[in-house]
């Protein structure tokens, strides 16, 4: 039996079982005429247990994974970025289950579901873990962290419905502003996935030489025409496009370049959208959170945070000192991915301290988790593709 096949078809049951979940739990919120049909309608039943099936669906293509590869399932972006949406459903259904609210589900999952769309543009071939990675605390560092970093985004989906539900949409005003400017960010992933598949299928590829941050020669390709060039760079492909700039070392040129590229196609996507919507994006969606119980999501969210950030903080800090001390001899040393593991601590622990200190409820918490969630996706985002470092294998 081929595991890493089975493994792929699991992801894409669990793909559209999230897919078809959605469009449940919209039936649950546009059938339902009162709260308690609301909070008790079968069709939310329906998503939740069509959720459930795709979760298990995705658990089974992170254990017959692991069980192809001899090792946990987190150790590239794709592996990673799979199981950060695969533990966002897990922690969407607890809350779920405890608070019954379709609308949580109809962002939710839509974001669960944009986030695994961005793992599948990585490539997905099983490989030996290099020599870095050799060791029980991959497993044990990644995997808490990403628990964290699933509940705290789930803080962030309550925070999106309550302003989402609160904002008056139909003067402008800051808080327009800035939740639409949200939706932009979340089309921009869209964006990547649209650029990544549309050169993938032309099956577009441009080889090139450069000079490391060591000093040492080095090749890569690039899959999108390469917009930023390497250091030192030399083209190797035949009427490869010239770069517009070289980068320095520290910067990614062939991932500055994809990034791009998303930007520019995702902000073109989202100027369609605005002109067949004829109105802000988040006007659109305003009408699906409208039956959400705004003190229940301002709720939701701060009991998010005050369970992840703690989970976040074992993983994302702790284990991961104690496994950069096996590894580098020491516990810390400024790594790009360390001291942004280190501002999204800082922020939450800032949330945390405004919210019991100041009385930050409301509003102010909603846009606090969101702000977070932004943190936490530039941090997996950009300082993975752009800024090289020691966690640049990932």
């Amino acid at each position: 039996m081929d595991l890493v096949a089975v493994s792929s078809n699991l992801l894409f049951v669990s793909f559209v079982s999230y897919l078809v979940a959605t469009l449940f739990f919209g039936g649950a919120i546009k059938k339902s005429k009162t709260e308690k049909a609301y909070h008790n309608s079968k069709w939310g039943t329906i998503g939740l247990v069509i959720t459930i099936i795709g979760f298990l669906a995705h658990l089974g293509y992170f254990f017959t994974r692991w069980a192809a590869s001899g090792h946990a399932p987190l150790s590239n972006m794709f592996e990673f970025t799979t199981a950060f949406g695969m533990m966002l459903v897990g922690a969407f259904i607890l809350l779920y289950i405890i608070y019954r609210t379709p609308s949580l589900g109809l962002f939710a999952l839509p974001i669960a579901i944009i986030i695994i769309s961005y793992a599948t543009m990585f490539p997905r071939e099983v490989t030996p873990l290099i020599p870095a990675l050799q060791s029980k605390w991959l497993f044990i560092h990644v995997i808490t962290t990403v628990i964290g970093e699933s509940i705290l985004a789930i803080s962030a989906i309550a925070g999106l419905v309550f302003l989402v539900k609160n904002i008056d949409m139909t003067k402008k005003s800051k808080q327009r502003f800035w939740i639409e400017a949200v939706m932009y960010t979340l089309i921009l992933v869209l964006g990547f996935v649209v650029t990544s598949t549309t050169f993938k299928v032309m099956n577009y590829e441009a080889e090139f030489t450069y000079i490391d941050k060591n000093q040492a020669p080095a090749e890569i390709t690039y899959h999108v025409p390469p917009l930023f060039g390497m250091n030192e760079y030399e083209a190797m492909t035949p009427d490869a496009m010239t770069p517009w700039i070289e980068m320095p070392p520290i910067v990614n040129a062939q991932k500055l370049s994809s990034l791009v590229w998303a930007v520019a196609v995702g902000s073109v996507l989202y100027l369609l959208l605005r002109l067949i919507a004829r109105k802000p994006i988040a006007a659109v969606f305003q009408p699906l959170a409208k039956k959400a119980n705004s003190q229940l999501m301002d709720e939701i969210g701060y009991r998010s945070v005050l369970i992840g950030f703690p989970v976040f903080t074992l993983g994302a800090l702790i284990f991961a000192m104690i496994w950069a001390h096996e590894a580098w001899s020491r516990f810390w040393g400024w790594d790009p991915k360390e001291v942004w593991a280190l501002i999204t601590w800082l922020f939450y622990a800032a949330f945390l301290h405004l919210r019991l200190s100041r009385g930050w409820e409301g509003e102010k918490s909603a846009w606090l988790a969101v702000i977070g969630f932004v943190i936490i996706m530039f941090n997996l985002i950009a300082v993975n593709l752009i800024i090289a470092g020691l966690h640049s294998y990932a």
